[in-house]
């Protein structure tokens, strides 16, 4: 196919200005409780930037928290990280830190404002041209692609993935933020500047969001330890819709055609809304050429970009052209957008080629880290892997990540890995459940379930014992990828380290 030359558009959005300086953040002192996290971290370098005096706590060391002290961020860890500093305007803490913490607490009886991470995004969102990235699946992936193209487009945003992707920087940036101190009312761009960030539906936590535009990639069951049925979660994403302002103000949704409970969760919305997808009847069409890895969008019948994608998989090709799509709605030009998608390189632990082990019949196998957790996305990387590499077996390791989750979504992951050869399956990693939904399953439940289906499963455990029998059972031609959101990414490189040491991982 054959592409256009494109003129730079003119559909660029109004940001929602205001002018002066930033009231929630600038001259405050604003303590970070879990400062270490992706998005925290990011969060923290924004507010910087904007003028607040910052300082922050972490449980343990990481390379973001040296990443922090090296621009003059004040960070405790260990047993340090719990106390508050001694002058303290504002408080901003982690969804994993409990109101019992003694920070928490302390801020509390001192009658000083605590935000959680989302609100606190939420109010970095105000007065910028802010784009929340929504959906079950592809957030991290679709925030990083969006911000390659904008800053390989010259567009400055900036941004908070949760996930590190090298290529960008990491996880997060800051670009053009500020708010004008004396705006020129001559000036016509987009300033203040485009400010990117994932919005995660878990506590509805995305309502705090305050965007100019978003994305909803994909809306499926999850999170049901908090939500009561797929119907509660699509009122949600409806809700989370409605903070998108009304489209003579330059308010957009982008919404999956497929999967995206377009109808019911656009149904009275003030933006214009558009969708996406490998549907005809699709605003945008999405054409994906898996064999060759070639993907193209159709605007109103017509290709508008055609790119050669380095990551594998239909899903991913979805990912790239909800980034380009927005950021055509940013202002980029489409050919500039294809240049940058086909140069993106991925994340770490999404589809992440780790090395090869060497195996017992003098061949190798080649290793790969995946972060899915959720049936659909455990399914649609297998599925990419399989069709990719061609591998002469799969073999994946899987690790469970909650109690709740696998018990909630246990029949969804007995079908999602019918693409594997054989599945390891160590003990359900333990995050948020309660102890009495910790005994309500386990992990034999879950390999039980993937033979119940002709899947071949076993329980292994620990780590150790697993990273000791994929060096006993694989061939040369074998591909294993290790999948989980918890420390399972340990035997993913145990497995590559030992072999580069001949078997010494120390």
């Amino acid at each position: 196919m054959t592409m256009p030359t494109s003129p730079t558009p003119s559909n660029a959005p109004r940001p929602l200005a205001a002018a002066g300086q930033d009231p929630t953040f600038h001259g405050r002192r604003v303590h970070f409780i879990g400062i270490g996290g992706s998005g925290m971290s990011g969060l923290a370098r924004l507010v910087a930037d904007r003028g607040g005096i910052c300082t922050g706590t972490d449980a343990s060391e990481n390379p973001a928290v040296d990443s922090l002290r090296s621009v003059g961020i004040r960070i405790e860890t260990g047993d340090a990280a719990i106390a508050l500093p001694e002058r303290c305007d504002l408080v901003v803490a982690s969804a994993a830190i409990p109101p019992e913490h003694p920070s928490r607490v302390a801020a509390t009886d001192r009658g000083l404002e605590i935000l959680s991470y989302a609100e606190a995004v939420g109010r970095a969102m105000i007065g910028r041209t802010a784009v929340s990235i929504a959906g079950t699946h592809g957030k991290s992936t679709t925030t990083s692609m969006l911000a390659h193209v904008l800053v390989r487009c010259g567009l400055d945003p900036s941004f908070i993935a949760g996930a590190n992707c090298p290529q960008i920087g990491g996880g997060s940036r800051v670009g053009a933020d500020r708010l004008p101190s004396h705006p020129d009312p001559t000036d016509t761009g987009d300033r203040p500047g485009i400010f990117v960030a994932e919005a995660c539906e878990f506590n509805r936590s995305f309502h705090h969001h305050r965007p100019t535009m978003a994305l909803i990639n994909n809306v499926e069951e999850d999170h049901l330890d908090f939500y009561e049925s797929i119907d509660e979660i699509v009122k949600s994403f409806h809700d989370f819709a409605r903070l998108i302002p009304a489209a003579d103000i330059g308010g957009r949704l982008l919404i999956a055609h497929e999967g995206g409970h377009r109808r019911e969760i656009s149904a009275g919305l003030p933006c214009d809304v558009r969708t996406f997808g490998f549907s005809p009847a699709a605003d945008f069409q999405v054409f994906f050429d898996a064999a060759a890895g070639r993907i193209g969008i159709l605007d109103s019948g017509a290709f508008v970009a055609e790119w050669s994608s380095r990551l594998a998989g239909h899903h991913n090709a979805l990912n790239a052209a909800a980034a380009g799509i927005l950021a055509h709605w940013l202002g980029a030009a489409w050919d500039d957008i294809a240049t940058a998608l086909a140069d993106f390189e991925g994340l770490d632990r999404r589809m992440q080629f780790l090395g090869t082990m060497p195996t017992a019949d003098g061949g190798q196998a080649r290793v790969f880290d995946d972060y899915g957790h959720h049936p659909s996305e455990c399914e649609a990387t297998l599925h990419a892997l399989r069709t990719a590499e061609r591998p002469q077996r799969l073999i994946c390791v899987f690790q469970p990540h909650q109690h709740s989750r696998t018990r909630f979504l246990l029949e969804q992951f007995a079908h999602g890995f019918s693409q594997a050869d054989l599945v390891l399956v160590p003990r359900i990693h333990f995050v948020r459940d309660s102890e009495e939904e910790r005994r309500l399953i386990s992990a034999g439940d879950l390999v039980e379930r993937l033979r119940d289906h002709g899947t071949s499963a076993m329980h292994v455990h620990p780590f150790e014992a697993i990273v000791e029998h994929l060096e006993a059972i694989g061939r040369d031609g074998d591909l294993i990828v290790v999948m989980g959101a918890g420390p399972v990414w340990q035997i993913g490189r145990g497995v590559v380290d030992r072999g580069v040491h001949g078997g010494d991982s120390t």
